[in-house]
C-alpha cells in the first residue's frame, strides 16, 4: 500500500512540475513566434503554411502560402500578436496580415480571437478567427500546438468562412 501511495504522489508531483514549467513559458514578459500549418479550406489571408489544388474552368491550380506570428505575453497566459504572410493565389498575390490576442487556459489550452485580412487588386478579404487547441510542451522553449479554427468572412467575403485544423509550432523565450 505504501508503494502505491508513493507512485500516486510522484505522479501528482510531475504533473504539478510541468504546470509550473508551462507557466513559465506563458509568464509575463516572454515573448511567442510560431508558425501554423493549415489543413482545410485555405484562404487568402492566412498567416501560416499552406498548400492546397483549387479546380478551376481553366484547370486545376495550386495555391500555397507562408508567414509567421509573433506575440508579447502582457500578463501571465495572455500574449497580444501580429502575424505576416505572403499568398500564392494563382492568378494573384497577396500579402495578408493578423492581429489578436492569445489566452492559455491553465497555461495548456490556447484559445485565439483574432482580425486577418490581405490585400491584392481591389479585392478586400478579411476574416474574424476563432482558435483553440492543445499546448504539449517539449522543452524550455518549444511547443506544438494543435487545434482547430474558423474563419468567419468579412467584407468581400462575407460569403466565404472556413474550417481548418491547424497544427502550430511555437518557440517561447
Amino acid at each position: 500500500m505504501k508503494k502505491l501511495l508513493l507512485v500516486i504522489a510522484m505522479v501528482a508531483a510531475s504533473f504539478t512540475a510541468n504546470a509550473q514549467e508551462a507557466n513559465e513559458q506563458t509568464a509575463k514578459g516572454k515573448w511567442l513566434v510560431e508558425g501554423n500549418t493549415g489543413f482545410g479550406a485555405a484562404h487568402g489571408a492566412a498567416t501560416g503554411f499552406q498548400l492546397s489544388s483549387i479546380d478551376t474552368p481553366a484547370g486545376s491550380e495550386t495555391v500555397w502560402g507562408i508567414g509567421a506570428e509573433a506575440g508579447y505575453f502582457i500578463m501571465d497566459d495572455l500574449a497580444v500578436k501580429l502575424g505576416l504572410g505572403y499568398n500564392d493565389l494563382g492568378a494573384q498575390d497577396a500579402f495578408s496580415y493578423k492581429i489578436g490576442a492569445k489566452y492559455y487556459i491553465s497555461s495548456m489550452i490556447p484559445v485565439q480571437i483574432d482580425y486577418s485580412g490581405a490585400s491584392y487588386d481591389t479585392y478586400d478579404a478579411s476574416y474574424l478567427g476563432f482558435q483553440a487547441g492543445y499546448a504539449i510542451f517539449l522543452g524550455d522553449m518549444v511547443s506544438i500546438e494543435p487545434g482547430l479554427r474558423y474563419n468567419l468572412g468579412l467584407g468581400d467575403t462575407e460569403d466565404i468562412n472556413t474550417f481548418q485544423l491547424n497544427v502550430g509550432f511555437a518557440l517561447h523565450f
